[in-house]
Parts: C-alpha cells; structure tokens; sequence
C-alpha cells in the first residue's frame, strides 16, 4: 500500500534527491536506483504476495 501511494522509503528517497541542491550533478543515477529498487520490490510483491524479506523484516536498531 505504501509504495502504490508512492510514499516507500525509495519514493521519498527520490524526491529527497530532487529537492536536495547540492545532489544536483546527481540525481539522474541516484533516482534511476530508487526506481530501480521500486521496481524490484513491486515484481517480488506480486510474486510472492508479501513484501521483499529485507522490507518486511525491518526493524529499528540503535
């Protein structure tokens, strides 16, 4: 559900580069992996009906 609101971490991550003045020489590479990584998440969820282990394990560490 979040990443069909465009709102996983690698869409935020994206707009993060956009809007970041100083990544300005790279957004282009940044934003192709995140779409990249959209991507890949997506094909996996409709395979296997769940989230990838690495999003779906994720947890907090300090």
């Amino acid at each position: 559900m979040v990443a069909m609101n465009e709102m996983s971490r690698f869409h935020l991550a994206a707009e993060a580069i956009r809007r970041t003045p100083r990544l300005a020489d790279r957004p282009p590479a940044l934003i192709a992996e995140c779409e990249a990584r959209i991507s890949e998440a997506a094909s996996y969820a409709r395979e296997h009906f769940e989230d990838q282990p690495e999003i779906r394990d994720w947890m907090w560490t300090d």
